[in-house]
């Protein structure tokens, strides 16, 4: 996104139209080089309507992300629980490639921890086993978290359960108590898919380690970049049925996922096993679980301390730590998830 693509966006936030002329003197360009900018913005999935006599106009508000008002708040929160500082360092773009790759590629050069970032729209975002995740700009939440860990990679087991915690929490405080987590890293409303997570970690198995938490959470998903998507999913604004400010969800998550950080350096998983257990959505359920074995029936039991994912199968009680469970039957709780 160009310069003069984000002056324009700066301009339309306020979902009024805005004469060609205005943006014009507004970003001291021609009428010509503002009709491309807009052309260049409607094709790359921003829904702008444009009426002859008015002008342009988005299709709706849009609060776009504001650094200092992320950090603000997180100051306010920090004084009110008495805690230490929550970031070293928080960057905000318009759009990348992908925020933990960008912040994977900081963790080379630097021993930084508790370095944050977030952008309005990805390029490159990356799910699970690589695949794309979809990031149309302004919408949703596109955030990554560097962390240091002095213990080595091996020692990590569960944390991404423990990350789904911190997410959990965090929807709770803007009043969202229907989701629940499918494991390893999806959360999901009524069988809808919510948010991902992503872990990539660098470093020794056995030494010090960085670890990129990425969080890829659905606020306003409309649009034909969503559409297109061949799973279930709902976001935020549908669930609550009001507006989400995304800078108040950005703080709230970022104060979450740190708590449980330091916890979890602390006590590992052991602390959050019960907590987790009350939103696994496939607790006691008929699943089937996708390896490179083959598929796996079993009944879900849960996880152990490692994290790892208890089956009830016909050979036993066996333990998985990675895969990608579907599911066969209605959860005992009543979430309904496909």
């Amino acid at each position: 996104m160009n310069a003069l693509e984000q002056i324009l966006i700066l301009q339309l936030a306020d979902g009024q139209f805005h004469s060609g002329t205005a943006l014009g003197q507004q970003t001291g360009r021609t009428r010509t080089a503002v009709w491309k900018a807009i052309r260049s913005l409607q094709q790359n999935g921003l829904s702008i309507y444009s009426v002859r006599g008015k002008g342009y106009r988005l299709a709706e508000a849009l609060e776009l992300l504001n650094r200092d008002q992320i950090l603000a708040l997180l100051d306010e929160i920090a004084e009110r629980n008495n805690a230490p500082e929550y970031l070293q360092q928080l960057d905000v773009f318009h759009d990348i490639e992908s925020t933990n790759a960008y912040l994977l590629d900081v963790a080379k050069n630097s021993p930084q921890t508790a370095h944050a970032c977030l952008a309005e729209q990805q390029t490159a975002g990356r799910g699970r086993r690589g695949r794309r995740w979809v990031s149309p700009f302004g919408g949703n939440l596109y955030f990554s978290l560097l962390w240091q860990f002095s213990a080595g990679a091996s020692q990590l087991g569960g944390l991404s359960l423990v990350v789904a915690v911190a997410v959990m929490r965090a929807l709770a405080a803007l009043g969202l108590r229907s989701a629940g987590v499918k494991w390893p890293n999806d959360i999901l409303v009524n069988g809808k898919k919510l948010a991902g997570i992503l872990l990539e970690v660098s470093g020794e198995a056995a030494g010090p380690c960085a670890v990129v938490i990425g969080v890829g959470l659905n606020v306003r998903a409309g649009g034909q970049a969503m559409a297109a998507l061949d799973q279930p999913w709902t976001d935020l604004e549908s669930e609550l049925g009001q507006p989400v400010p995304r800078n108040h969800l950005a703080s709230q998550l970022i104060c979450h996922l740190i708590d449980v950080l330091r916890e979890f350096e602390i006590g590992g998983l052991s602390p959050f096993l019960k907590e987790w257990a009350s939103y696994d959505v496939f607790a006691d359920c008929e699943v089937v679980l996708n390896s490179a074995q083959g598929n796996i029936h079993g009944i879900a039991r849960g996880v152990d301390e490692t994290g790892a994912l208890i089956l009830v199968t016909t050979e036993g009680v066996q333990r998985y730590h990675s895969g990608e469970v579907s599911l066969r039957a209605v959860p005992a709780r009543g979430h309904n998830v496909k």
